[in-house]
C-alpha cells in the first residue's frame, strides 16, 4: 500500500474508473448480444435493439472506455453480422 497521499488518492481514482469502465463494457456486450439475438429470432424490436447497441458503442468511445477506431470497427462488424442474420432468416 502506498504511503504517499497523492498515490493513495490516485489509487482510489483508478479503482473508481476501473469499476465504471467495467460496467460500461458489460452494458456494451449485453446490448450487442441482445441485438444479435433479436436478429436471430427475427424479432420486431430488431431496429430498436440495433440502435441501442450502436448508441452504447458510441457512448463507450466518447467516455474513453474504448478507442474511437475500435468503436467504428465494432459497429461495422455488428452491422455485417446483423445483415447476414437477417438475410439468412
Amino acid at each position: 500500500m502506498a504511503n504517499i497521499a497523492s498515490q493513495i488518492k490516485r489509487n482510489k481514482q483508478n479503482e473508481k474508473r476501473r469499476l465504471r469502465n467495467k460496467s460500461v463494457r458489460s452494458e456494451l456486450r449485453t446490448r450487442v448480444k441482445a441485438a444479435e439475438a433479436a436478429a436471430t429470432e427475427g424479432a420486431e424490436d430488431l431496429v430498436e435493439a440495433t440502435r441501442v447497441a450502436m448508441k452504447r458503442i458510441d457512448k463507450a468511445a466518447a467516455k474513453g472506455v474504448i478507442h474511437k477506431n475500435e468503436a467504428s470497427r465494432r459497429k461495422s462488424r455488428l452491422a455485417k453480422r446483423l445483415a447476414k442474420l437477417e438475410a439468412d432468416a
